[in-house]
């Protein structure tokens, strides 16, 4: 087996399956200043370090899309993603670790029942942590409509290969398309080795130099999927919308929000995007996301062993 297969074989732990993606393996946060959001973005003002949990929610409040991130293994980000939903009280919640087979298999079961959830999501084989974790989120809105973001991984695999704009319109056919979404624009050269950069140390630099790029552009189409779900998600229950994912898809310079800014170039009455980005410490800098909170590192065994 070449080095490249045997990476790829690690992956569905990895990036294509999401339990931990770029910038989250193993990492306490994200460092390195980052650059101003785009323009078109509507989002609260941007506040300082965990400024508490009332400062928060009155951030996330009225916004029409929320976008809680998270440490995916962190159970204090998980609490802390249960108590603002249940205060935001949206009318949808979207989930990255779901489907929209997943998502649909929920129906009629009660929000409170862990075990039935767990089942019908088939979370036991999905590779995402403990379902204890999550199930207060879902419990947290009982009269939400639930939303599946996730793209099945051959898709995902596509994009390491092929055209991501392309992947995304043949997967998900229709409006918002890549275009709406800011798939279809290419990264400045700057943006561009940054993001190799990210996902190298993402992946413990283990990766072979070849499959980097794929890896930046399966993120980008991941970015994207999970923005059009949030704007199904509103145009179908008027909102608010709340969604649970990665923090590092809730970055304001280059994750959903930065799908969701060009295609607030697009309509009259642009959405309202607040995101939280939740962080382990130490954290230093700067962070891309309107609100952001640390906490302590949850003891994980090193994510890069699986490498050696």
């Amino acid at each position: 087996m070449t080095h490249a297969l045997a990476v790829l074989a690690l992956l569905p732990g990895l990036l294509l399956a999401g339990p931990l993606g770029a910038g989250e393996i193993g990492a306490s946060g994200l460092d390195a200043p980052q650059a101003d959001p785009p323009s078109a973005l509507t989002t609260a003002q941007v506040l300082p370090h965990d400024p508490g949990p009332a400062a928060i929610l009155a951030a996330l409040d009225g916004a029409d899309i929320a976008i809680l991130g998270e440490i995916h293994d962190n159970p204090d980000h998980h609490a802390f993603q249960a108590e603002m939903v249940a205060a935001l009280k949206p009318r949808a919640l979207v989930f990255e670790m779901l489907t929209p087979e997943q998502a649909a298999a929920a129906d009629g079961l009660s929000r409170g029942d862990a075990a039935a959830l767990a089942a019908a999501f088939g979370w036991e084989d999905s590779g995402w942590p403990d379902f204890a974790l999550y199930a207060p989120i879902f419990a947290a809105a009982p009269e939400a409509r639930l939303y599946g973001a996730a793209l099945p991984r051959a898709v995902v695999r596509r994009a390491m290969s092929e055209d991501p704009a392309q992947v995304l319109a043949e997967a998900l056919p229709g409006r918002p398309d890549a275009v709406d979404l800011g798939l279809d624009r290419p990264l400045s050269h700057g943006e561009w080795e940054t993001r190799l950069a990210e996902q190298a140390a993402a992946h413990c630099d283990a990766l072979p130099d070849e499959m980097v790029p794929g890896m930046v552009n399966a993120q980008r189409l991941r970015d994207a999927a999970f923005a059009r779900s949030a704007l199904t998600a509103l145009d179908q229950t008027g909102g608010p919308v709340v969604v649970i994912t990665g923090s590092g898809h809730a970055r304001r310079d280059q994750g959903m929000p930065a799908a969701l800014a060009v295609f607030a170039e697009t309509v009259p009455h642009p959405p309202r995007v607040v995101s939280l980005g939740q962080l382990e410490l130490p954290v230093s800098g700067p962070q891309p996301f309107d609100i952001w909170r640390a906490t302590p590192a949850t003891p994980r065994p090193d994510p890069c062993a699986a490498f050696n």
